[in-house]
């Protein structure tokens, strides 16, 4: 059992307070949390009209919750931002040394206009060097994992495979490149996918034995969130954990 001073446990009731319901509303503004860091990234507002803004609601050890309020028009098969939880801790590791990397996604849209266009999703790099930041010239491969898909949007290349069976789920399996790296998508082919608890080494264990990503390669980054199109909504995450377990 372990006794706190009553100092203690003021600094860290204040530490709490800091770290929840912190708003971001700039360009490509990120906020700490915890493990994770917040980061809103409006990579491709330019190509339309609207905002965005993210809260960081709270964290607990491995766990964070955020939400996501967005906003956008015209050019409806332009990403306009890519409001997501970067893991500072699941990273760095090659994948033949990965004996697990579990993970667990609670959320849900607390409102959303009539045909929005977004994906939830999964978006993790890797690389040859134990360390690069995403979508970079570091960047080898871009795998995403998309729990929803609303509109009619697609990932980026070409759909080569269908229903695969991967972590209890069904999915439909896309590839293309961009830039100087290859892009897999796994999009669910079964709707939303609001609960989502797997192990995300099966999935990189499938592009190893089946799509030459080779081994060598490195989990550079990890990261969480919503790619909003056109439309109006707000997405809320209650919690979000991951880890890499190494062998």
């Amino acid at each position: 059992m372990y006794l706190f001073s009553a100092s203690a446990i003021a600094t860290a009731l204040s530490f709490a307070t800091l770290c929840s319901a912190q708003t971001l509303s700039g360009q490509f503004t990120c906020a700490p949390a915890g493990e994770y860091t917040l980061c809103q990234n409006l990579w491709g507002e330019l190509s339309g009209v609207g905002s965005q803004s993210s809260t960081l609601v709270g964290n607990s050890g491995n766990a964070v919750s955020w939400s996501t309020n967005w906003n956008w028009a015209n050019n409806p098969n332009n990403v306009k931002s890519y409001a997501n939880i970067l893991s500072n801790t699941a990273l760095g590791v090659q994948l033949d040394n990965i004996a697990s990397a579990p993970t667990s996604w609670s959320w849900s849209y607390e409102s959303q206009s009539q045909g929005i266009r977004a994906d939830v999703a999964y978006d993790i790099w890797f690389g040859t060097a134990p360390s690069g930041s995403p979508a970079t010239k570091g960047s080898s491969y871009e795998i995403m994992i998309w729990l929803s898909g609303l509109g009619g949007i697609q990932p980026v290349g070409s759909q080569i495979l269908s229903n695969v069976t991967i972590a209890g789920h069904q999915w439909d399996l896309w590839t293309g490149p961009n830039s100087n790296w290859q892009v897999f998508s796994f999009k669910t082919a079964n709707g939303d996918i609001t609960n989502f608890n797997a192990d995300l080494q099966e999935f990189f264990s499938y592009l190893t034995e089946n799509e030459g990503v080779a081994p060598t390669q490195f989990v550079q980054a990890i990261q969480t969130g919503t790619e909003a199109f056109t439309g109006s909504a707000v997405l809320l995450t209650s919690s979000y954990s991951v880890a890499i377990n190494s062998k």
